[in-house]
């Protein structure tokens, strides 16, 4: 036992040092009995901590800034729990800011659409703000630019504008509109603000270095011509705001201490510092994190509009779908979302996470809350030959893993269903299911004997005889009989019927973006199937969209949120193991 806690405690030294040692947990539950785990700071924590420490800030504000241009996908839960938990932890508070710097693709849906994912996932904004609205103080900024002499309109094309970009190894060169006076710039961007020029015949540029070793710094674009409707200020602005332009002065207005960005905004952060040096405001930084990718998905908003736009999903919130309204209709509970975003942790470094570790999140939680239910999804009918009494009810519980969990009543008679991969004619060694001579357990009910198969004139099994034992009762069994198999049925009489879709990853490969070719060609085709009629015990007439259902040797499954026109339709959330990792140890 010394050498095994000396190897354990090694080990842990080692978690411990690793930022990735959530993935340790995962592959390893077992490290978790040894000895509790002690999770140290991310680096984003050690700089909140080290700021209020130096009194550098008194308390936080951190901001969560997506684009109403889509739906919320996984990777944003991860940003999502990373702004929020951060002002949770320390005692700040988050804003919830919609970049709504592009009219031509934003709607008001998706602004919608992200409310509720934020909430749904448990967090909660003090503020609620647009970029919107500040594009009277934005325009002011872009003057006040202009008046120093860090900015001018431009009137090259964008190809002219690329062109004299220069590359990473050599300079840029100047536009030969670069040196307009002072008073012409501001005369130009008004006109532009006025709407008196169409889309791309000027751009406002910022005045900074054609030289720059970042090519972000070499004049970047402000400001762009854009005569869109937008969804919330109408017609009134011809000219809208880049990204660069609209980010950091939005924080500085709202005084955000830590602006937390992913990877690819590292470029980006020297044009974020010199914006609110030259417009003297509130000290704003900006700090990045890694994209977590997930497995057997994609998560570029482009790519998954595209699958929505080509009819390979059934919409943003197909149960297939990697975004947070997808993963609420299949079923998946925001406490193991939030779980899964807790154990991959931040890190500085993009990286791609096995969905089999948000599945496993799922699998844990819905382990302790869902209810157990008894469904038949191919039945094969079964006759008790020697059950002569009318129905009778049995108890099951609802789940075994609560402690205050109730119990449901289960209607047993004469002719039941089961499964038909439960029974076989001619089974193997060591087959625990059913086939002539051959008993198994009926869960919440009686052991049965196979005595007869009965056949259609094509030689298929179109029912079972069976013989029931009245002495081995489940709770009750004084028959002395052991089996070694338990199989799940449905009494016919009262049986219910329902519509079961069987949802699985939505890509055969892991990575699909990385492929060749388009990343549409390794869709999965069996990523839906149907059922059309399955057979369930009575309880689930009274089915509510609030619980969760463990289809006992199934899957977990919910009921799909949109109208079914009266039907029951049930979603698989996940199966009870992971299909796929045997799937891949046999390749």
């Amino acid at each position: 036992m010394t050498m095994i806690h000396s190897f354990v405690n090694s080990i842990r030294r080692f978690v411990i040092a690793c930022p990735n040692h959530c993935a340790f947990n995962y592959l390893c539950p077992a490290y978790k009995t040894v000895m509790p785990e002690e999770k140290s700071l991310n680096f984003i924590e050690e700089i909140v901590e080290k700021d209020l420490e130096s009194g550098k800030y008194k308390s936080i504000v951190t901001r969560f800034p997506p684009e109403p241009n889509g739906y919320l996908h996984i990777g944003h839960a991860t940003s999502i729990n990373l702004n929020f938990g951060l002002a949770k932890k320390y005692g700040g508070y988050t804003n919830l800011r919609f970049d709504d710097t592009n009219p031509a693709t934003e709607e008001t849906e998706y602004v919608e659409s992200i409310k509720e994912d934020v909430r749904w996932l448990g967090f909660e904004w003090k503020n609620e703000h647009f970029a919107s609205d500040y594009f009277e103080q934005l325009y002011e900024f872009a003057v006040r630019l202009i008046k120093k002499g860090l900015a001018y309109v431009d009137d090259s094309t964008s190809e002219e504008i690329a062109a004299l970009k220069g590359t990473p190894t050599e300079p840029g060169k100047a536009s030969p509109f670069r040196e307009r006076s002072t008073e012409e710039n501001l005369r130009l961007f008004e006109e532009m603000r006025e709407g008196k020029h169409p889309d791309g015949a000027r751009v406002l540029r910022a005045k900074v270095d054609m030289a720059s070793p970042n090519m972000i710094m070499r004049d970047p674009i402000l400001y762009r011509i854009k005569h869109a409707h937008h969804h919330r200020t109408g017609d009134k602005w011809s000219i809208y705001p880049m990204y660069d332009m609209a980010h950091p002065p939005s924080d500085s207005i709202e005084e955000v201490t830590h602006s937390l960005c992913t990877m690819e905004f590292v470029p980006h952060r020297e044009l974020y510092d010199w914006l609110l040096q030259h417009l003297d405001t509130f000290p704003s930084h900006q700090y990045e994190f890694a994209r977590r990718n997930l497995s057997y998905t994609v998560m570029s908003k482009r790519k998954l509009l595209q699958l929505v736009n080509e009819g390979h999903v059934d919409g943003w919130d197909d149960p297939r779908m990697p975004t947070i309204s997808g993963m609420r209709r299949r079923g998946y509970p925001p406490e193991a979302i939030n779980e899964f975003c807790e154990r991959i942790g931040i890190a500085k470094r993009d990286n791609l996470v096995d969905v089999g570790l948000l599945e496993f999140c799922v699998r844990e939680h819905l382990n302790k809350i869902a209810l157990r239910r008894m469904v038949v999804f191919d039945p094969l009918k079964v006759v008790i030959t020697n059950y002569t009494g009318s129905n009778e009810f049995l108890e099951g519980e609802d789940n075994p893993e609560d402690d205050k969990s109730e119990s449901r009543e289960i209607p047993f008679g004469k002719e039941l269903y089961i499964e038909r991969e439960d029974f076989m004619e001619n089974p193997p060694k060591k087959y625990f299911r059913l086939f002539p001579g051959g008993m198994v357990r009926l869960k919440h009910a009686y052991i049965i004997k196979c005595d007869e198969a009965i056949k259609d004139e094509n030689g298929n099994v179109t029912e079972l005889r069976c013989t029931y034992i009245p002495e081995s009762k489940s709770g009750h069994d004084t028959s002395g009989i052991n089996v070694k198999g338990t199989l799940h049925w449905v009494e016919v009489t009262n049986a219910i019927t329902a519509e079961v879709r069987l949802y699985d990853r939505l890509f055969k490969v892991e990575d699909p973006s990385n492929e060749e070719g388009d990343f549409k060609d390794y869709i999965n085709a069996d990523s839906l199937q149907t059922v059309a009629t399955a057979y369930a015990e009575p309880a689930l007439k009274a089915a509510k969209l609030a619980e969760r259902y463990q289809f006992l040797r199934k899957g977990y499954f919910t009921l799909d949120n949109k109208e079914t026109h009266g039907r029951l339709v049930f979603n698989r959330t996940v199966t009870l193991k992971d299909a796929w990792a045997k799937e891949q140890k046999r390749n």
